[in-house]
């Protein structure tokens, strides 16, 4: 059964670094689109970046400059370094991956069970 399992959340000061992880335990065929979104109270989840199986990224206006995302395919994992961070950041980060179980099937989005990221002013 394919799962993905987060790390990396916390509580950081207001102009900390914390960085995310997201590994996609078990056997997969492909993995495409890779991303992380957030969801604070009372608001809608949330794109905040997400990368292509080419590479190809894309930000959120409020987390660019700040917010890094990238990939390592061997690991079959996803990252968000997230630096400077401000209080608006804190919320549950959710990992977001495109996979395919097999050759016969198509891609399937899988969610994270989500991890807290908590910047205090």
């Amino acid at each position: 059964q394919v799962q993905l399992v987060e790390s990396g959340g916390g509580l950081v000061q207001a102009g900390g670094s914390l960085r995310l992880s997201c590994v996609v335990s078990g056997s997969v065929f492909r993995i495409n689109t890779m991303g992380w979104y957030r969801q604070a109270p009372g608001k809608q989840r949330e794109l905040v970046a997400a990368i292509t199986s080419g590479g190809s990224t894309n930000y959120a206006d409020s987390v660019k400059g700040r917010f890094s995302i990238s990939r390592d395919n061997a690991k079959n994992t996803v990252y968000l370094q997230m630096n400077n961070l401000k209080a608006e950041d804190t919320a549950v980060y959710y990992c977001n991956v495109d996979v395919r179980a097999n050759f016969y099937s198509g891609y399937v989005g899988l969610w994270g069970q989500g991890t807290q990221v908590t910047v205090s002013s």
